[in-house]
């Protein structure tokens, strides 16, 4: 038995999550019917066998996907020769996911290094209808006419900003300790970092992580625009926590971070103290019903930003002050406004941090936030 691994009651090696993305609701699909869809994923943990995860979620009819193949990236489209796995489902060479539900792949036997590009690519042969996406990939990913997944290169690709249907990728190996997930809105999922660089603060984390040689998942489940309380930007984080959070595979923590911040500025009237701090607390609450440690992140600071009045100012103050008291039921505080705000203007990010847009932090805010994160909270 490996001491700190992540083991079932039998003591076998559980899936621990390596990547993630959360699933949102999307219009009719934008003719993907005949189309390789290429998507390009980047790792946390490293393991010895690999599941993906496809969903319907959202969807009205059954998705079939055919010729499913899972290789390391190497350069835009193209994977690395001599990576290339194909992924089998029910020892099936296609899956068909019925509406409103997810499927795993059958584990695939081979190395996948941590902190790695991955592409997981499948072909759709007819119209899927209504999708399951993440529409902010904040990754370049490639679809192309025809079933071409096996391919070294994807003839006239054309580029995307969104994942289709894939949510997750899980591992197995030695020595997985489990999955964090970071569960929060736009800083979260990285809006106004640079795509495809790796420097939003779940990825700089993971990259920490990694280097400390603590083998940890970092699962982003973000979601631009996003709210605590109420739906808009996808189901509000207290209706879609079980199944982005508690359901993760090897789930052990969970960082909230920035979602108040949209219920504060989105939602008319917006929410009083109260019933922020109730909302969170239920998160907590179920997080500690499934023996998962809840992280709390304080909310950055947003004048400037269109929707700030100094009203919203003081409820944001007055939830970091609970934030950071010692009966919020919070394990740990991760103090975002602390570490990004400006000292001589605090309702205001710190120049050097600010992405100009005044709301979201550029990359060396993201890298800030992601290197105060206390290691020793994971071990």
């Amino acid at each position: 038995m490996i001491a700190g691994s992540v083991l079932s009651a039998a003591g076998q090696a559980r899936w621990v999550g390596t990547w993630a993305s959360a699933p949102m609701k999307g219009m009719a699909s934008p003719a993907l019917a005949g189309q390789t869809l290429r998507q390009i994923v980047r790792t946390s943990v490293a393991g010895s066998q690999v599941r993906i995860r496809i969903s319907n979620l959202f969807g009205r009819d059954p998705l079939r996907i055919e010729d499913v193949h899972l290789a390391l990236a190497s350069t835009g489209c193209a994977i690395i020769a001599g990576t290339d796995h194909g992924v089998r489902f029910a020892h099936r060479s296609f899956a068909v996911v019925r509406p409103g539900a997810w499927l795993a792949s059958d584990p695939v036997r081979m190395k996948l290094p941590a902190l790695t590009d991955v592409a997981v690519s499948f072909y759709l042969p007819d119209d899927p209808g209504l999708i399951t996406w993440h529409p902010s990939a904040h990754r370049t990913n490639y679809r192309a006419s025809g079933d071409l997944s096996s391919r070294i290169e994807l003839p006239d690709a054309v580029t995307t900003g969104s994942y289709y249907f894939l949510t997750g990728i899980d591992v197995q190996g030695k020595g997985l300790t489990g999955a964090v997930v970071t569960f929060g809105a736009s800083i979260t999922e990285g809006y106004k970092a640079t795509d495809n660089a790796s420097d939003r603060w779940p990825e700089v984390l993971a990259r920490r992580l990694a280097n400390h040689g603590l083998e940890v998942g970092v699962l982003n489940e973000g979601i631009s625009g996003n709210r605590l309380l109420h739906a808009g930007a996808g189901p509000s984080a207290e209706n879609r926590f079980e199944r982005d959070v508690i359901e993760q595979p090897g789930i052990r923590w969970v960082i909230f971070a920035d979602d108040p911040i949209n219920d504060l500025g989105s939602t008319r009237p917006p929410p009083t103290l109260r019933a922020l701090i109730e909302g969170t607390e239920q998160l907590i609450t179920a997080a500690h019903r499934n023996h998962i440690r809840f992280y709390c992140s304080t909310l950055t600071p947003f004048e400037g930003a269109n929707y700030w009045t100094p009203t919203e100012e003081v409820t944001r103050e007055q939830f970091n002050d609970f934030i950071r008291g010692g009966s919020s039921g919070c394990d740990a505080v991760i103090d975002q406004d602390e570490i990004t705000h400006d000292p001589t203007h605090p309702t205001r990010f710190l120049p050097a941090y600010d992405s100009g847009d005044h709301p979201h932090p550029n990359d060396a805010g993201h890298r800030a936030i992601a290197d105060r994160i206390e290691l020793s909270l994971f071990r």
